[in-house]
């Protein structure tokens, strides 16, 4: 074994600092391309590209469109996660960088369907979709850069590569909360596009902070023993099925909540329930930035109790505030809105998201270790992120409440209860080879 690799358990060079930071950077950038797309679905592309409808109908159609980028995940993570681990992380994260930075940068462009009629949704469609090829390989690029680097502090060192979530919704959200104070002339003809715009500068800076990092050890490891494998999808799906089972549910009601957090609520306070745009925007936001501290005490926790015992806490949470968190949204005060979305997020989402970097990567070895956390993210994203805001909204027309949705909630939080309780322990074992 290389002197790089000789202590699995101590902090390696490049400084872990600077890795952290590229991979916050980058990755906040990434969620930023990504989520402004759903805050739009939730206030605009009803709008302009599916006008001939309902509202409520036409937020079905854009979240619809919306789901196609959560479609694309798993191919985007199989793409990127074969070359990730064929020729490295690090090409890898630059490539996912400049692609979602293109695909947001032209959304902002389109024309809409009053200009150009039903090629307007065909085009914002072929673009989400290259946004979902895009951030399908990007979390797993990052947290596997940051855990192959981190030495035993895994659980911290990941969970600070997903307070770029948090970063990318308060980004986004913020961002959409400042053009909606223009008039709505104004926003509708060209205020929504400045989000999307504005995302070709933050790639160009996000492209200078990963372009400085290095390959990580354990990868180094790999090509010195030539031991580099041809095809690892394959690869886990013969011999690695388990593990990426147990990431699949394990991830589910995580990233289900996440987007009905931060989109749904969006719909649902708006358009059901009336209150100013501006006010659940905020509220969005405040409970975003509360996770840049709740996301890292996560991953600390982690390291010291276990992945498992944060997962179980975060699940079973999840079940408990399954119907109180409608309840308090019902009652469209702007503080118990906003401490309600504080709570949920910190109780539910934080406790499953903040572990989940250490997590995911660390149940396969290095040699298909971007695949599988690739994979096991994006299979998961797919059944239940990107579908999760179509459901909800599709059970509020169907039965007029939110206690479906409440249901719904649950019915994800036990797939990840079942699947923590059925896999192994990871947060004091040296990563595998």
């Amino acid at each position: 074994m290389t002197d790089d690799v000789a202590d699995q358990w101590s902090v390696r060079t490049p400084s872990i600092a600077k890795v952290a930071w590229a991979s916050v950077l980058g990755t906040a950038i990434e969620w930023y391309d990504f989520l402004i797309y759903g805050t739009a679905a939730a206030l605009v592309f009803n709008k302009l590209f599916f006008p001939a409808f309902d509202p409520l109908i036409g937020t079905v159609a854009a979240f619809g469109t919306y789901a196609v980028g959560f479609v694309a995940r798993p191919i985007g993570g199989a793409i990127i996660g074969h070359f990730g681990d064929r020729i490295g992380r690090k090409s890898m994260l630059v490539a996912t960088l400049l692609m979602m930075g293109i695909g947001t940068f032209l959304i902002g462009c389109l024309p809409t369907y009053e200009e150009v009629g039903i090629w307007a949704p065909i085009m914002l469609v072929a673009l989400r979709f290259v946004q979902g090829i895009g951030i399908g390989g990007e979390w797993s690029g990052a947290v596997t850069m940051m855990i192959e680097h981190a030495g035993k502090r895994r659980g911290f060192w990941g969970s600070l590569v997903q307070v770029g979530f948090p970063m990318g919704v308060a980004a986004s959200t913020g961002i959409f909360a400042l053009v909606t104070q223009l008039p709505e002339a104004s926003f509708l003809s060209w205020g929504w596009r400045v989000p999307f715009l504005l995302s070709i500068v933050l790639v160009l800076v996000g492209l200078f902070a990963r372009y400085s990092l290095t390959e990580t050890p354990e990868f180094r490891q790999v090509l010195e023993r030539k031991d580099v494998v041809s095809q690892p999808i394959f690869e886990i799906f013969r011999r690695d099925w388990r593990n990426l089972l147990l990431a699949i549910g394990i991830t589910v009601s995580e990233v289900g909540l996440a987007y009905l957090l931060t989109v749904f609520v969006i719909t649902y306070s708006t358009t059901k329930l009336g209150m100013p745009r501006q006010t659940v925007l905020n509220s969005v936001v405040y409970a975003a930035l509360v996770e840049f501290v709740t996301l890292p005490l996560a991953g600390w926790l982690s390291d010291i109790y276990g992945r498992k015992t944060l997962y179980l806490a975060g699940a079973i949470a999840s079940i408990v505030m399954a119907f109180p968190l409608f309840w308090l949204l019902d009652t469209k005060d702007a503080t118990i809105v906003t401490l309600a979305l504080i709570v949920t997020m910190t109780l539910t989402h934080a406790l499953l998201f903040g572990p989940k970097a250490a997590y995911m990567p660390e149940l396969f070895g290095t040699r298909l270790r971007y695949s599988g956390a690739s994979l096991g993210a994006n299979i998961a994203a797919a059944l239940s992120g990107g579908l999760s805001p179509l459901i909800a909204t599709a059970l509020l027309v169907w039965t007029g409440g939110a206690w479906a949705i409440s249901i719904f909630i649950i019915a994800l939080s036990m797939l990840t209860l079942v699947s923590v309780l059925a896999a192994p322990e990871t947060a004091r074992l040296p990563l595998k080879y």
